[in-house]
């Protein structure tokens, strides 16, 4: 298997990015083609003392900037490195495209040019969400991709999310739950009243309503939302761990009594802070299009870059992007008036 490596997408691109990926070659059994301008990747590689044949190296004179307009970025910059890497896993030439650059026009681009499955009406940016129990985390859908959903759409999230987390994760038969301002059934807007109505009716496992409070309490596998949700949950979460860590830090350094104490709870502290580590996770999958496309955090660094392409072998392996196919194939009617799962 060929995992495609967007090389100059991101923050810290390309020298975490290289980095990142000879860390991962080394605990896989498949190779890599880091897609970029070749003097710099090359030389990335020669600072990480990589000179074996399992990183190869696409050439790709362009970079979509994280201030590009996504569409105009796609259209225009035809040979920059995230284009040319979504062409690859088009022509085959690839197996899963893995990228840290502009999440609009990894979206759009993957729509594009990969094109959307059939029956899907609007791919989702799947994120992993922390358990502050201890469990499990789970997937966050939709994380950003569209900031509007219909019922339907809510509906093949849940159906996606449920497959990702049964092939890649090895869930079986997922807890489905929807992000709602209170757990009973007739609670929310009309959108999500629909959406609760059609995922009881289905064959996932959905557990019903949940409210902000339960979805970082493990309630359920797969968290469903809109992306104009499911990003502020992301956002609001991330602030709230940062800020915590911050002065979780400030009592420990307060005294030598705290500093001791801290001494005693190294492990459980590092434990903790893991937990919330997006680097820990790897990267989100994109969803409902005919293509595996992992998005990855755009500072990420080499830890993250090796985390997400460990992760991206599972979800093309086993072939998550046919098997949603196959579902979806399996039900006649997915208009906007009757949706049914």
């Amino acid at each position: 298997m060929r995992i495609i490596l967007d090389g100059m997408g991101g923050d810290n691109a390309p020298a975490e990015t290289v980095k990142g990926a000879v860390e991962a070659v080394k605990l896989i059994d498949d190779e890599i083609t880091i897609v970029g301008k070749p003097e710099l990747i090359e030389e990335e590689l020669r600072k990480n003392g990589y000179y074996g044949d399992r990183i190869a190296i696409e050439p790709a004179s362009d970079v979509i900037t994280m201030e590009d307009s996504p569409v105009k970025a796609i259209r225009r910059k035809q040979d920059s490195s995230m284009v040319v890497g979504l062409n690859m896993v088009k022509e085959g030439r690839g197996d899963v495209f893995v990228s840290a650059g502009n999440t609009g026009a990894l979206v759009v681009g993957s729509r594009m040019i990969l094109g959307r499955i059939r029956g899907i009406d609007r791919p989702a940016l799947a994120s992993v969400y922390p358990d502050i129990s201890g469990g499990h985390p789970g997937l966050l859908v939709d994380a950003g991709a569209s900031s509007e959903s219909k019922a339907g759409n809510l509906v093949e999230y849940a159906l996606m999310g449920s497959i990702f987390t049964e092939k890649v994760w090895g869930i079986e038969n997922p807890r489905i739950g929807l992000v709602n301002l209170g757990t009973e059934e007739g609670k929310g807007t009309s959108v999500t009243k629909d959406a609760f109505q059609r995922l009881k009716a289905s064959h996932l496992n959905f557990v019903g309503n949940i409210e902000g409070r339960d979805v970082p309490a493990g309630v359920c596998d797969v968290i469903v939302c809109d992306g104009f949700t499911g990003n502020v949950i992301l956002k609001l979460t991330e602030g709230v761990a940062m800020g915590v860590f911050k002065q979780v830090k400030n009592t420990i350094m307060a005294g030598l009594k705290n500093k001791i104490a801290a001494l005693i709870l190294k492990k459980d502290l590092y434990a903790l802070k893991d937990s919330f580590d997006y680097e820990e996770y790897g990267g989100a999958p994109v969803l409902g299009v005919n293509g595996p496309v992992i998005k990855m955090h755009g500072s990420s660094t080499a830890k993250a870059v090796k985390s997400a392409i460990i992760k991206a072998v599972p979800y093309a392996r086993e072939d998550v992007v046919g098997i949603i196919r196959q579902e979806l194939l399996k039900i006649e009617e997915c208009d906007e008036s009757d949706y049914s799962i």
